[in-house]
Formats: structure tokens, C-alpha cells, sequence
């Protein structure tokens, strides 16, 4: 039977939307500021006071001196490569120790269990991960960004509990057809965890992606940086100097600047790209690797 609302429920539902739109605007509104100033004309930026709706004036001469700069495209196929085979081998692994610890007749399941979760709240900490990472002849290579990092704790519990949450009779059917442990996690418990499986990529994927303290520490050569180490080097550093050899003195300094906001969209897009696709499976796939039942 349809309840027909009170006035305080349509006064209670104006007000949740009006909180709703205003915490919306301030989250979206300085993304949507930077990609106004990016496609903006720089001496008209610099004049431009208060809130911009739209681009001060038109111009791509920004988005040209991006890419022009030879760390762009290199910090980008260096990022690809991190994001992608950093995250397969993360999901692949992760779903390895999360369907070991989730069966029950693994023998001292829970004590493993127990001192991975104790490396949640200590660690050895920086300097004995970087002579780890160099004994093992790590520094300086692509590796350094991705096995040191190969599973994180949170994930596993996520997925471990998820694991355990499907019927133990299914496994039981299938090793009875002569099934073993690895065509039961990629064939049964893999497809049926579908949900955590994309919630456990777009974790990594963005970890990967937004990574830049560890090739900060690890990596010396600039072949290897990824694209936000390349962005650090443009916002912070302020090595835009390089991209603006063809300008005029005067403008320089405003050239600079629109670079920076055309380096963030540059740097942020492809990954917001990726969201839509996984977004249906977020909510439902870390309630399911969350709660046990």
C-alpha cells in the first residue's frame, strides 16, 4: 500500500537533496575548474578572478606542450605497464592466498591468517624495505613497483571472506569429477566472485596508477618513472621551464600554469574513464567481501 508523505518527509527529502547537490558541486566543481583553466587562453587565466564556468578564451597550446615533452609518453607506457601486469599479478596472487586461507582443511590456517593480519599494524618500515628491495636486485627495475607490493592485506580479507561465503558443496561435487585445487579456484570460485574481483582490480589498478613515493625511492632511472612521477616533477618541482623554450619571456609564467592543469587532466582521465565499467560492481562486491554469511 503506497503511504502518501507527510510535509515533514518532503521537507526532510528538499533538504537531503540540497545537501546532496551542494556536497556534489564542491567535490566536482574544482575538477571542472582545472579542465576550464587547461583549455583557457594563459594571459586571459591569469586576469581571471573568482569562479570560471567556462574557458578564458580557447586554446590547446597547452595540451601541445604536454605532449610534446618526451617524459609524457614515456611516464604514460610506464604506467600502463605498472597498472596492467601489476594488477593481474596482484589479483592472480591475492585469489591464490585467499583460497588457501579460506579452506578449512588447510592445516594453521588461522595462525597464517593471524600473522598476515600483524603485518597490517607493524612494519619494519622504509629503510628495511629499501635494503630488501636491493639485496634482492629490485632497485632500478620495473619489478620494484610490483612485487613488493604483490598483495595487500585488506584485499585478501575482502576476498578471503568472499571465498568463504560460497557452498562448500560445490567444491565437493567437483572434486568428485576429479577436479583439483587450481580448476576449482579459476573455474568455480573465481567466476562466482566476479563482483570482488572487479572491486579487487579498480583497487589495485588505481594504486597502481596514482603510485609515485615507491619509484620515488626505488627507481634512479628515468626511462622507468611512471606518469605521476612525471606530474610530481611538473607541479612540484616546477620543470615546466623545459616545455616552454618557444614562448616569450613575459608569457612563460602563464604557459606554466595551464600546463599543470592540462598535466592533471591528462594524468586523471583514463583512470576516471575506467570507473563506469566497474562502478555496478563496487557496492555489492566489497558487501559481499565484507560480511560473512
Amino acid at each position: 500500500m503506497y503511504n502518501k508523505k507527510t510535509l515533514s518527509d518532503i521537507l526532510l527529502d528538499t533538504i537531503n537533496y540540497i545537501l546532496l547537490a551542494a556536497v556534489c558541486l564542491i567535490t566536482l566543481y574544482p575538477f571542472y575548474y582545472v579542465l576550464m583553466a587547461s583549455f583557457s587562453d594563459p594571459t586571459l587565466l591569469a586576469q581571471q578572478r573568482g569562479l570560471m564556468f567556462w574557458p578564458a578564451g580557447y586554446g590547446w597550446e597547452a595540451y601541445k606542450l604536454v605532449f610534446q615533452n618526451p617524459m609524457v609518453p614515456i611516464g604514460y607506457s610506464n604506467t600502463l605497464f605498472y597498472v596492467g601486469v601489476g594488477t593481474l599479478l596482484n589479483i592472480v596472487f591475492t585469489s591464490l592466498g585467499a583460497y588457501a586461507l579460506s579452506r578449512k582443511n588447510v592445516m594453521f590456517s588461522n595462525p597464517i591468517m593471524m600473522i598476515i593480519v600483524f603485518t597490517m599494524f607493524f612494519g619494519g618500515g622504509l629503510i628495511p624495505s629499501y635494503l630488501l628491495v636491493n639485496a634482492l636486485g629490485l632497485y632500478d627495475t620495473r619489478w620494484a613497483l610490483i612485487l613488493p607490493s604483490l598483495i595487500s592485506v585488506m584485499n585478501l580479507i575482502i576476498m578471503r571472506t568472499s571465498f568463504q561465503a560460497i557452498p562448500e558443496s560445490l567444491e565437493e561435487s567437483a572434486r568428485v569429477d576429479g577436479a583439483n585445487d587450481f580448476t576449482i579456484l579459476f573455474k568455480i570460485i573465481i567466476p562466482l566472485s566476479m563482483p570482488v574481483i572487479a572491486v579487487m582490480i579498480l583497487f589495485y589498478g588505481v594504486g597502481h596508477w596514482n603510485s609515485f613515493f615507491q619509484a620515488m625511492i626505488y627507481l634512479r632511472s628515468r626511462d622507468l618513472y611512471p606518469l605521476q612521477l612525471v606530474l610530481r616533477e611538473i607541479l612540484i618541482i616546477n620543470s615546466s621551464d623545459s616545455m616552454t623554450t618557444g614562448v616569450g619571456a613575459a608569457d612563460k609564467e602563464y604557459v606554466s600554469e595551464t600546463i599543470k592543469y592540462a598535466m592533471i587532466i591528462v594524468s586523471t582521465v583514463p583512470i576516471l574513464v575506467l570507473y563506469p565499467f566497474l562502478q555496478k560492481y563496487f557496492v555489492k562486491g566489497v558487501m559481499i567481501g565484507a560480511i560473512k554469511g
